[in-house]
């Protein structure tokens, strides 16, 4: 958008709209990864001109990602310190949340961003956005608006993690949670809702699941890999979605109005700063002992998103399922063989078994520059009755045990 006097409208508004219908264009280009310049205008004096990153740019949790944006201010008369640079995030189609705003040397970040924007400063026009210690909420849009004092333009950044999507839902079966409970329950386990955007890209993946689940638009979806009756259908009436067919795709129940209505959840997560093993005790616990295993080794029981994260981006391998924190149990297979659950990769799951009577080990999450207080698979436990599992003992009475 560019405001001026009325005096300057005219030709130049003619050229602003001939603009503006190229930028549309460039920015479907820019989807197949021709370079997107956004709102170049031409024949005003003055005019600012801002130009950003083609497609998106891509980071993990925990990274340092640049945003980039640049801008080109013809004005002589006015010097670089009389332009605001702001950045936004688009939250919602029609709302923006604010991330940095900088005026000459004075420059502010609001809310989680502070201590972690700043300003890259690589010379006269660089509105480029430092983000460090980069958080899962950070996936989205973000928007670079460049003002002097009668003119501003824009123009928008995607920032995409890597990471993988998993489909959740808690104990008690499936389709049980409202759109704020699926937040809550994507939060609880290491993650967030996932978006449209990363849901296709999972299918596209091989991600097969028969169940809807909300996403962090709103809408309701499910990717279908391998088509099949009870999961839309073969192809044809009632397989509409992105890449439907009988080939699969993501089917789409669209953006439902009623919040409250209960679906399972498609969540995200990226990558883990510290590290997820498999604790095997001297004696397989129940859920009870599975915080008290993890705690003697300087973790805690890991969560389904971590899970998940370790089996995508670390490669964690294991044949043998173990408790999770939300009381699951669940085991990661990279390589693909007899005897552990399918031809295909994945994190296989045994549900929610009995707290009480199902025995297994335990996956924990070790935390980075947490210490490990029994190196070498050493812990501690109960010697002669009961192993991990412990009850209610004095804990001044633990013996070492090999784990």
């Amino acid at each position: 958008m560019v405001c001026a006097p009325a005096a300057a409208l005219g030709r130049g508004a003619l050229w602003a709209a001939a603009w503006g219908v190229l930028l549309l264009t460039g920015a479907a280009e820019a989807e197949h990864g021709r370079k997107k310049v956004v709102h170049v205008l031409e024949g005003e004096s003055g005019s600012v001109v801002v130009q950003t990153a083609p497609g998106q740019v891509v980071s993990h949790r925990g990274g340092t990602i640049v945003l980039p944006c640049r801008y080109h201010y013809e004005a002589a008369a006015h010097g670089h310190d009389s332009v605001r640079l702001k950045w936004t995030k688009v939250v919602d189609p029609l709302a923006f949340a604010d991330v940095f705003v900088a005026l000459g040397a004075q420059h502010r970040a609001f809310g989680s961003y502070r201590g972690r924007a700043e300003l890259q400063g690589d010379g006269p026009g660089d509105a480029s956005l430092v983000l460090r210690n980069v958080t899962l909420q950070d996936y989205g849009r973000y928007e670079c608006e460049v003002t002097n004092e009668l003119e501003d333009d824009t123009g928008m950044v995607k920032l995409d993690l890597e990471g993988v999507v998993f489909p959740y839902h808690p104990r008690g079966g499936r389709y049980r949670l409202t759109f704020t409970e699926a937040q809550r329950a994507c939060a609880e386990q290491d993650g967030i809702l996932a978006s449209a955007e990363q849901l296709h890209a999972a299918w596209r993946d091989g991600l097969d699941w028969c169940n809807a689940g909300w996403l962090r638009d709103g809408s309701v979806q499910y990717p279908v890999s391998q088509p099949r009756e009870p999961c839309g259908g073969l192809g044809g009436a009632g397989s509409a979605g992105a890449g439907g067919g009988a080939s699969g795709g993501v089917r789409n129940y669209g953006y439902r109005q009623n919040a409250e209505e209960l679906y399972d959840a498609f969540c995200f997560t990226s990558n883990l700063p510290g590290r997820v093993f498999f604790l095997k005790p001297l004696r397989p616990v129940p859920f009870a002992g599975a915080a008290r295993a993890c705690a003697a080794r300087g973790a805690a029981v890991a969560k389904v998103g971590q899970l998940f994260a370790a089996w995508k981006l670390q490669l964690l391998d294991r044949c043998t399922a173990g408790w999770l924190a939300d009381g699951s149990a669940r085991y990661p297979i990279v390589n693909p063989r007899a005897r552990c659950g399918g031809r295909r990769p994945g994190v296989r799951s045994l549900g929610f078994p009995d707290a009480t009577r199902r025995l297994f080990g335990v996956y924990c999450y070790r935390a980075p520059g947490a210490p490990d207080p029994a190196p070498g698979g050493w812990g501690w436990g109960w010697a002669g009755g009961g192993g991990w599992a412990g009850g209610a003992r004095d804990p001044a009475a633990w013996t070492p045990l090999r784990v």
